[in-house]
């Protein structure tokens, strides 16, 4: 294993457990304010400082941490399921079903994937609850994103289905279930991991710019996007500490980039 991909996963699995187990690092919650410390600069009990509201910057920075990178995997699962299912649909059936599942997500493609999702949440309503936010990005992330992982895993069942192995597992009298488990499945599995890591980092970044637009996740359960949203009334001069969602954003998103799997498999 190459040092730098070392690096990346050691990294990663830092800021996950840092993020899974925020106490670790400070006692407050990310939604505790603290009215007699507003705009606190950093010190030992604020390494961060604090918000307009008194609230822990790095305790926000963790809890949103845990929300960013919870959502993303999640949204990616979800997004993998669909594409599996559509392309494989697509890829076993052949024929006239394959072209019109082709044309679906070519027409579906065509479309610019951020601007789609930004149009349709605009179109959700803005003053829900935080859960029901989190639940409307995961499935607006997880459900608009599939049409080109579909197209590689179609791909990919097509030259399998005639492979060699396929037709002599059917000349033997194989029923097609157990074609589709012990062959399809595991031989497409690498293709589904490929675009589920790829998958990772575009989400992460896709959940930021809802959140600094104010389409993501609502507070007060913070993510990366709407610690990023606070950047537009903050000095970065005088109070550079606040810059710490986007350096971390960028480095998590640079060890994913390290860390993914080098085949041809883009999303």
């Amino acid at each position: 294993m190459k040092p730098a991909r070392l690096v990346a996963i050691v990294f990663l699995t830092f800021v996950g457990i840092s993020a899974l187990v925020p106490r670790l690092w400070t006692p407050d919650s990310y939604e505790t304010q603290l009215r007699e410390a507003p705009d606190a600069p950093p010190s030992a009990r604020f390494p961060l400082g604090t918000d307009a509201l008194g609230r822990d910057r790095m305790a926000r920075l963790l809890y949103g941490t845990r929300v960013s990178l919870t959502l993303a995997p999640a949204a990616a699962l979800l997004s993998c399921i669909v594409a599996a299912l559509v392309g494989g649909l697509a890829g076993l059936a052949g024929g006239w079903t394959e072209r019109i599942v082709l044309a679906g997500l070519d027409l579906f493609m065509s479309l610019p994937w951020l601007f789609l999702l930004l149009t349709v949440r605009a179109t959700l309503p803005l003053n829900v609850s935080a859960l029901a936010s989190l639940s409307i990005t995961f499935a607006l992330l997880g459900l608009l994103s599939w049409p080109a992982s579909a197209r590689v895993v179609r791909a990919a069942i097509h030259g399998l289905r005639d492979s060699d192995f396929m037709l002599q597992a059917r000349a033997s009298g194989v029923t097609p279930w157990r074609l589709i488990w012990r062959q399809l499945i595991p031989n497409v599995m690498p293709v589904l991991l490929a675009q589920f890591w790829i998958a990772v980092p575009v989400f992460i970044l896709a959940e930021a710019t809802l959140g600094m637009l104010g389409l993501g996740v609502s507070e007060p359960l913070p993510s990366w996007g709407s610690l990023l949203r606070e950047l537009e009334g903050g000095n970065l001069r005088s109070q550079p500490w606040m810059a710490a969602p986007a350096v971390l954003l960028a480095a998590v998103v640079g060890c994913f980039q390290l860390i993914l799997p080098r085949e041809d498999y883009s999303i």
